[in-house]
């Protein structure tokens, strides 16, 4: 099977199903009768389609985009229309985790780069306490006394700090996400230089025997913080490779249909930044014990699973729909 031709032969029905899925989205008031039969025809067609490409090329860009489009033609032509809650609960719930499932190998890129960052720092900190001048940015290398850790929390206004803590992270996360544009480069320093912030840290309070309490502190917020960022350094590191290969199609469609996707899960960061910013201005500084603090950690990270694993089923109940329903 040809899937160039394949698609240059139906191309035209499936951008006229597109068209009426965002008319009945959109102008719901202006649909007729007539387009109601058009919609489940074409609906049909493209169904028959996805089976079709899905047989031959099941990992296909062109495969992808019929199974999104068939999908919503179906929650059109099969659901009830949803209420503003419903669409909201479907886009976090479910669509967000498609693309995060779609986009895995960029997030798990974002994620190594990292990871990377913070051996190196951990490792050069480690060989000589002297680099931790060379990682950290001038002025905040002589800040760092780890007998001091935690002190100060009577004088923590939470409510402001938590504010500061969300807008810088929501900063960097945008970054990560519009720098994608430097063909990723930008993305992969973020990353890397954030991970070698962490690793020299905490090779600081390792060589004071401090670790277990340093990490008490970083990880309430850190296990929800470090996600949103991987997601956006993930979105951004895709842009980038769209504008490096294009694939078969053109570099300025390839590019801008990678933007979109990328600024979508950017908008999954927003609510996990929002979390993490509070947890880090009232429960990181507070006054709570040290096995308080990793029960919290433990906590946001089986919510985060769970978030995951509960949309992936959902994905799959409503792809089972548009498959039977063929």
């Amino acid at each position: 099977m040809d899937i160039t031709s394949f698609w240059h032969k139906h191309k035209a029905s499936w951008a006229e199903l597109e068209q009426l899925v965002e008319r009945f989205t959109r102008q719901e008031r202006q649909i007729t009768a007539a387009d109601i039969d058009r919609l489940t025809h074409l609906y049909k067609k493209a169904s028959a389609h996805l089976a079709l490409v899905r047989s031959y090329h099941p990992m296909d860009e062109i495969t992808l985009y019929l199974n999104q489009l068939v999908s919503r033609a179906h929650n059109l032509t099969y659901k009830q229309q949803s209420g503003s809650w419903q669409q909201l609960r479907h886009f976090f719930g479910v669509h967000l985790i498609g693309l995060m499932q779609k986009r895995i190998g960029f997030i798990g890129m974002a994620a190594l780069l990292f990871i990377i960052g913070g051996i190196s720092g951990f490792a050069a900190v480690l060989a000589d306490p002297l680099n931790l001048y060379y990682v950290l940015p001038q002025g905040m290398a002589e800040q760092i006394d780890p007998s001091r850790l935690g002190e100060g929390h009577d004088a923590i206004n939470s409510p402001v700090i938590s504010t500061m803590i969300m807008t810088n992270n929501m900063k960097v996360a945008i970054l990560a996400f519009v720098s994608g544009i430097t063909f990723g480069l930008v993305p992969i320093y973020i990353l890397l230089f954030n991970g070698l912030l962490v690793g020299a840290l905490a090779a600081v309070y390792y060589q004071a025997d401090s670790s277990y309490a340093f990490w008490a502190y970083i990880l309430p917020h850190g296990v929800i913080e470090l996600t949103a960022i991987f997601i956006a350094g993930g979105a951004g590191l895709h842009m980038g490779y769209r504008l490096l290969v294009p694939g078969r199609y053109a570099r300025k469609y390839q590019f801008l249909e990678a933007a979109k996707e990328s600024a979508q899960l950017l908008l999954a960061t927003l609510p996990l930044l929002f979390v993490a910013g509070a947890i880090e201005g009232y429960i990181t500084p507070s006054t709570l014990s040290l096995e308080t603090k990793y029960l919290v950690a433990a906590a946001t990270l089986l919510l985060l699973c769970l978030w995951y694993v509960i949309g992936r089923r959902r994905q799959a109940h409503n792809a089972s729909l548009a498959f039977i329903s063929k």
